[in-house]
């Protein structure tokens, strides 16, 4: 598979916007239903877009658009936040994700701790960041324990709670095993 993480430009925000909500609405609806309810509101998505330090990409898979990330990332600290990833609907299972992660690491050498959140309902997602891309969860969030600057009316996690997870750069050795293995 031929794949490229390209740096996303503002034209192409809309259907870079439709193609995270379609891939996170479809992610609660597996677990949860159909709702008429937006799981990732636009203005959350224009929130990471437009804050201080962040960089947004587009995965593109054998010439198709497969899916894109949203980092923010402070250099002066050397903290990256992955504020969005995501796998367009119909591409997830076919190591997309994996790409794309390892693809912004290798962009961002600096970075020495990344951090990103997850619902509690979503094991690929917590499989993932951890069996696959070396993150620990160091937090859970809940209703006695709430995430700071939680929208009140945030649905998102299904009421389940969020993960907090960190990934330290320096002492991350199943990095290396990973680079060793795709060698």
């Amino acid at each position: 598979m031929e794949f490229t993480l390209l740096p996303l430009k503002a034209e192409e925000w809309t259907a870079f916007k439709r193609d995270a909500q379609e891939a996170f609405q479809n992610g609660f609806e597996e677990v949860y239903g159909t709702t008429e309810e937006i799981i990732l509101p636009e203005k959350d998505i224009d929130q990471s877009l437009h804050a201080k330090g962040s960089a947004a990409y587009q995965a593109v898979c054998n010439g198709e658009i497969a899916g894109g990330a949203v980092v923010v990332l402070d250099e002066e600290t050397r903290r990256g936040h992955l504020d969005l990833l995501f796998v367009k609907a119909g591409a997830q299972s076919r190591g997309i994700g994996k790409q794309i992660w390892f693809a912004l690491e290798q962009r961002y050498p600096d970075i020495a701790v990344w951090e990103t959140c997850s619902p509690y309902f979503e094991r690929r997602n917590i499989h993932f960041y951890v069996n696959v891309c070396g993150f620990h969860i160091t937090e859970f969030f809940h209703e006695t324990h709430p995430m700071p600057d939680m929208p009140e009316a945030f649905i998102g996690d299904g009421n389940e709670g969020m993960f907090r997870f960190e990934k330290h750069m320096q002492t991350d050795t199943r990095r290396q095993s990973n680079e060793t293995n795709d060698s």
